[in-house]
């Protein structure tokens, strides 16, 4: 059996020159002497430069979106399986995980037919490339796919559960350059992640996607990539005490064993950080959780805050599958599923959420206004705090009017902050539309068009498609309209489009009237606009109660029901929770209620919470900490 050898000649995360800085451009205005010594340069010429560079610069700084929303904005392909589509075809991927590599993001997720780069996070380019070979004739291009780099080469592998598939290797993936570095893996893993242990300059294989095995992992030989030594068994499910890795919707479902899979490693301060995923990719409750050790293959240890990504609530829900990566500042996000899962279970997207590790070394990731604007890593922004945009959703269950409705696919489905509804127009004809009244005058600092699969005709990857054709107008009363974004030229396949204005808009509505479509009807899940309202915050929530069996007596304790008093001006709340009233990084977002069943507890330890109350004008104060022992 053939293999190669991988080089080291230098690192995968190099240091990038993106910005020019401030302090350096005077230096440019020479005036024929530094430090008392006469330049050889045409102060002339320099200084023409300095004008052009200048100029770019501060065009550059004002175009550059600081903020992304999710689900993020890429060309998801179509679901290619036949069988998958009977209840109509539709767009389709999960599993994702991003790498940053050589000065570029690059992510990879389930049956895409090639993968995405990005110098930004914002911006992601496709490069189509299929890593299968035709002799393995199967659907399930690159499903649940590894990327991660050892010294100056990607490295990528699929799942499968046979020993035929490749491992694949490449020094310049962004130009879809790549050789086979395995052409046989005997390692037959499903949901893998090949790990670089970098300071010990070892690799390692973790695998597993089942509702009876655990996850493994195995050392890889180092210069054949192949598994050497013991497979070991490492964590497993114990649902019986964590009530997040219930099977069902809301992990309240115990009549069916539910996935742990997913898994991926991070290495943080000489501790070991095994991932994982579960109850099921087909729930909100859709959550990533992680155990810790002191060695690569264990033993390893149920972290005191799990699930560490989990976003049950509000628009785009589910956490689960992912990955831990660091940007070009060394800070950290989370990649992972959200469950839109209508069509079919599997019909999913990707959300990124900021996340990164406490001074105790707990991971952690921020899903609190996490399908809201967020600002971007070029912000540098604290992942705690502070990467939310606070622009708030102005439109939620606001009036609407459209151009025409196709049977039960009725109009407010398109405001009422659910991925999984949407309305739909009967045509995909130029001039259908949607108008959203705000309910007053408004600041609009960004919007987001989240359209729907409705009668497309489309499966797999096309080599190129139509892209989706718009304008947005905006009216202080319904009748006299300014154009507020015009992409009637747009060529680009932008099925979660989100702009973020340059100059914020003002109004009162907001029209989206359909140009054109890649394929299908105009449907909308989410028209969404974000912004600030006129009117103020909602007041601190009066009453809130956790309510929780006692550990001695008969109930369910991984189930605490929690109940408050209606805020009059609220639109929704936001629950925090913690084992700790310091950590308490868990968040549920929840519109229109004054109850939530929160299902994903600990049956053995205290937990603390905490809400807040927000409208379309902004947040509210926090509670004080209630705990429930």
């Amino acid at each position: 059996m053939s293999f190669f050898l991988l080089s080291i000649t230098g690192s995968g995360r190099p240091s990038v020159f993106s910005k020019v800085k401030k302090e350096l451009l005077p230096s440019l205005f020479f005036t024929g002497k530094k430090s008392g010594n006469p330049l050889p340069f045409p102060s002339i010429a320099i200084r023409a430069m300095a004008i052009v560079l200048i100029t770019i610069v501060s065009e550059t700084s004002w175009a550059q979106q600081k903020t992304y929303c999710n689900p993020i904005n890429i060309d998801y392909g179509y679901c290619p399986i036949p069988n998958f589509v009977t209840q109509g075809k539709h767009r389709a991927t999960a599993d994702p995980v991003i790498t940053f590599f050589k000065g570029e993001y690059y992510l990879f997720s389930t049956n895409q037919w090639g993968y995405w780069h990005s110098k930004d996070m914002l911006d992601w380019k496709f490069i189509p490339r299929k890593f299968l070979r035709p002799e393995h004739k199967v659907y399930d291009e690159l499903c649940a796919p590894s990327v991660s780099f050892v010294n100056d080469t990607l490295i990528v592998v699929g799942s499968t559960h046979t020993k035929e598939f490749p491992i694949w290797m490449s020094t310049n993936p962004s130009v879809g350059d790549w050789k086979e570095l395995v052409h046989k893996s005997e390692a037959g893993a499903w949901d893998p992640q090949i790990f670089w242990d970098k300071e010990k300059d070892e690799v390692y294989e973790y695998y597993g996607s089942s509702n009876t095995y655990p996850i493994h992992g195995v050392k890889l030989n180092r210069k054949t990539f192949q598994p050497e030594g013991e497979v070991y068994d490492l964590i497993a499910l114990n649902d019986d005490e964590h009530g997040w890795e219930r099977f069902g919707e809301y992990n309240d479902n115990v009549f069916l064993q539910p996935f742990m899979e997913g898994a991926y490693m991070n290495k943080h301060n000489g501790k070991y950080y095994l991932q994982y995923g579960g109850p099921g990719t087909e729930f909100s409750g859709y959550g990533d959780g992680v155990y810790v050790g002191d060695g690569p293959l264990g033993p390893f240890q149920y972290q005191s805050f799990n699930p560490f990504s989990y976003k049950p609530g509000g628009f785009a829900r589910g956490a689960g599958h992912g990955g831990t990566y660091q940007d070009d500042n060394s800070d950290y996000w989370h990649v992972s599923t959200i469950a839109i899962c209508t069509k079919n279970n599997f019909e999913r997207r990707i959300g990124i959420w900021p996340a990164g590790f406490d001074q105790d070394g707990i991971l952690y990731s921020n899903t609190a206004y996490g399908d809201y604007p967020n600002f971007l890593p070029s912000e540098q922004k604290d992942h705690h705090s502070e990467s939310f945009a606070g622009w708030m959703l102005l439109n939620y269950n606001k009036p609407v009017q459209v151009s025409s409705t196709l049977g039960g696919f009725q109009p407010n489905l398109a405001v009422d902050e659910d991925l999984k509804t949407y309305w739909s127009a009967k045509s995909d004809k130029k001039g259908e539309y949607i108008i959203s009244d705000l309910g007053e005058k408004s600041t609009i600092n960004a919007i987001q068009i989240n359209y729907a699969d409705q009668d497309v005709d489309l499966m797999g990857k096309p080599e190129t498609t139509k892209g989706h054709q718009y304008i947005i107008y905006v009216s202080d009363d319904n009748k006299n309209w300014k154009v507020l974004v015009d992409k009637s030229k747009n060529t680009k396949d932008v099925p979660h489009d989100y702009i973020e204005l340059s100059t914020p808009g003002k109004g009162r509505y907001l029209k989206l009237e359909n140009l054109g479509m890649p394929t299908g009807k105009f449907a909308i899940s989410g028209f969404r606009a974000f912004g600030k309202g006129s009117g103020k915050v909602p007041g601190e929530v009066q009453n809130f109660v956790p309510l929780r069996a006692e550990a001695k007596k008969k109930g369910e304790r991984r189930s605490i029901w929690m109940k408050w008093q209606q805020e009059q001006s609220a639109d929704g709340y936001v629950i925090y929770f913690g084992k700790s009233p310091d950590k308490m990084y868990g968040s549920i977002m929840v519109y229109g209620k004054t109850e939530y069943y929160f299902s994903g507890a600990d049956r053995s330890e205290a937990y603390y919470f905490r809400i807040e109350a927000f409208n379309n004008n902004g947040i509210g104060p926090k509670t004080e900490v209630k705990q429930a022992p």
